[in-house]
């Protein structure tokens, strides 16, 4: 996700602008199951369906599923299998 480096201009009156390039790295996607959203547990953005349901302070929330780390440890497992 490689994105150029925004442009920052003083104006006179002391206000600074920045333009960047518009949109979103998380693209729109047409399936539901494919959209990300970040976990309420540890933030990092995963698709949906590799996320679960969890009850935190009465509300359910959307968590990495079984747990963060054990996703991470499989996705690092499955991207070092890849690489071979």
């Amino acid at each position: 996700m490689a994105r150029a480096d925004a442009k920052t201009a003083v104006l006179a009156d002391g206000l600074r602008y920045k333009s960047k390039v518009s949109g979103s790295p998380f693209a729109a996607t047409t399936s539901f199951g494919a959209a990300t959203m970040s976990c309420f547990m540890c933030g990092k953005h995963r698709a949906r369906s590799l996320m679960g349901t969890r009850k935190v302070l009465g509300k359910s929330q959307a968590v990495c599923a079984p747990s963060c780390k054990e996703l991470d440890a499989t996705l690092a497992a499955q991207a070092a299998g890849a690489k071979t």
